[in-house]
């Protein structure tokens, strides 16, 4: 028998324990009562930890190991190896506020209920207890950070002590005789929130300068590259072919726009076309139920077409909350691979902020308008992350391996995939399919201004002017993505990436097998990185 499982599982426990939003994000609770210990003596002992299990793996020969072994031992590997070189190099803890924030654990708690209220309660009540000393030492280790990431994180940081506020009295409400032990601990984590909201504050006030440069530099980001992605492509190469789809999609959405408007086929007549098309959009207050339409119709319309095998898990469209608000537009939060609970996946959208100007929120509409928000819903449910996410819960592998070292390429790279399968079909008519081709070149601009920007120090106003011209975003929209690019380093590459990937391999598809099952077949594996899907599949 392989002394890899054994090897693996024992690394796999080890960080499960050491990293309770792992563990959260993967559906294992034995770490729900606990907060990330980011001292300098757990950052040291987690470092030797990681060291340990890169030993343990590097003794291992994996062709002595079978086709899935192998690759887990590849996954398990890149993860313990990345983990060590954001520890090393990175060092994010020690200039980013955002790794701080407990919003995500705290809501993991309050909103999925994956047991019953008093046990959670119990766990919520040692998550709030640690909140004072976990922000303690995060006033006691930022030092030097970036602007952007603090004035993000004040946003964060007061939605995470408004959530507090008023989801756990909530939650309270069905278990009222655990109040005596959760209040208290509440009431010091709000306290704790909102000192740490004005120490970052006070920073902001006293320092007007841009703080630490969120850039990461042509060495480390490439770095961070590699790791993110798990491909055989440079940088360089990325950069090449992105570029080239950049004007294959610009000639595609020419040709769209002069069918639904007609014209000369220039930028003035996609932006005649799309113009019209923003017209059409929701507001904050019909957004959400907006989205709820849209589910429907994109799951009818993957069931007439045969497209996936569909599940029956529960999909909640809701309002993002704003502790996680300042990022993305909108997210889908689906239950880890480990949950056995029957809790359901979150599709969430954020609505404009409240003291937004009208001129912003009109512009943040016309973005996200009625067709926009069909082809979202494909990108984050149908049959996109929500559905596929689905499916990756529905493997069993000989290990834990790939439950905690889920590829962002893959998904991203199969939402993409998904919403061009689903226009190609017509799903939306035209209307969809060039606010699709409207996102693919978001998506590959995406790519662009992750290295231009981290690398080369492309200034903001060219960037804006990429986005707003290349691209025809609108300015809010352009801006928004131009603090992602700062605050996310190599994430937006992996839209573009993992779709060219993804397709790749969908175009593969076997002489005789239907296009049911060769999605199926894909989505089987869990989410590995594509090149370890195409061994997997035998491609």
């Amino acid at each position: 028998m392989s002394s890899f499982a054994p090897r693996a599982e024992r690394i796999v426990d080890a960080l499960l324990e050491s990293r309770p939003g792992l563990a959260m994000s993967a559906g294992d609770h034995r770490c729900d009562e606990r907060l990330p210990d980011l001292s300098a003596a757990a950052v040291a002992a987690d470092r030797e930890m990681l060291r340990d299990a890169a030993d343990a793996l590097a003794e291992l020969d994996p062709d002595a190991l079978d086709v899935d072994e192998r690759v887990d031992h590849a996954l398990l590997t890149a993860l313990v190896d990345r983990e060590l070189f954001e520890t090393d190099e990175i060092r994010a803890p020690e200039w980013d506020p955002l790794r701080h924030n407990p919003g995500p654990l705290l809501h993991a708690l309050l909103a999925r209920p994956y047991a019953p209220a008093e046990m959670r309660l119990t766990s919520l009540a040692g998550r709030l207890a640690a909140v004072p000393d976990a922000l303690a030492t995060a006033r006691a280790t930022l030092r030097d950070m970036p602007r952007v990431h603090a004035e993000t994180a004040v946003g964060q940081f007061t939605g995470t002590a408004a959530l507090v506020r008023d989801e756990v009295p909530r939650l309270l409400a069905e278990a009222p005789a655990l109040h005596d032990r959760v209040e208290p601990a509440a009431t010091a984590a709000i306290a704790a929130l909102e000192e740490f909201v004005a120490w970052l504050r006070t920073g902001l006030a006293a320092d007007a300068g841009p703080g630490r440069d969120p850039r990461l530099g042509r060495r480390r980001w490439e770095a961070r590259l590699w790791h993110t992605l798990d491909t055989e492509l440079g940088a360089a190469e990325v950069q090449r072919r992105a570029w080239a789809n950049l004007d294959r999609v610009t000639a595609e959405i020419r040709e769209a726009a002069v069918e639904l408007v007609g014209g000369a086929g220039d930028d003035e007549t996609v932006r005649r076309a799309l113009d019209l098309l923003a017209a059409e959009h929701p507001d904050d207050h019909t957004i959400v139920d907006l989205a709820s339409v849209t589910l429907d119709e994109a799951t009818d319309f993957v069931r007439a077409r045969d497209l996936v095998t569909l599940v029956d898990d529960p999909c909640v469209i809701q309002e993002m909350p704003q502790f996680a608000r300042g990022v993305a537009v909108a997210y889908c939060d689906s239950p880890g691979p480990l949950e056995t609970a029957d809790v359901p996946t979150f599709y969430c959208i954020a609505p404009t902020p409240a003291d937004w100007p009208a001129a912003r929120v009109e512009s943040f509409y016309r973005e996200y308008n009625d067709h926009m928000i069909r082809n979202l819903t494909v990108h984050e449910a149908m049959p996109g992350h929500f559905l596929q996410l689905a499916h990756a819960r529905r493997y069993a592998g000989p290990t834990r391996v790939r439950a905690l070292a889920e590829s962002g390429s893959f998904i991203e790279g199969w939402a993409v995939y998904a919403e061009e399968l689903m226009v190609g079909l017509g799903f939306g008519g035209l209307p969809v399919r060039l606010q699709q081709l409207k996102m693919q070149l978001r998506m590959t601009i995406n790519a662009l201004l992750d290295q231009l920007v981290h690398c080369d120090d492309l200034p903001e106003s060219e960037a804006i002017a990429l986005m707003t011209g290349r691209g025809f975003q609108e300015e809010g929209e352009a801006a928004g993505k131009w603090r992602r690019s700062l605050l996310t380093a190599t994430q937006l590459s992996t839209y573009f990436v993992g779709y060219s990937e993804v397709a790749g391999i969908a175009a593969l598809r076997p002489d005789g097998v239907s296009v049911r099952e060769w999605h199926d077949a894909m989505l089987a594996h869990d989410c590995p990185p594509p090149r370890h899907l195409r061994t997997l599949l035998g491609v």
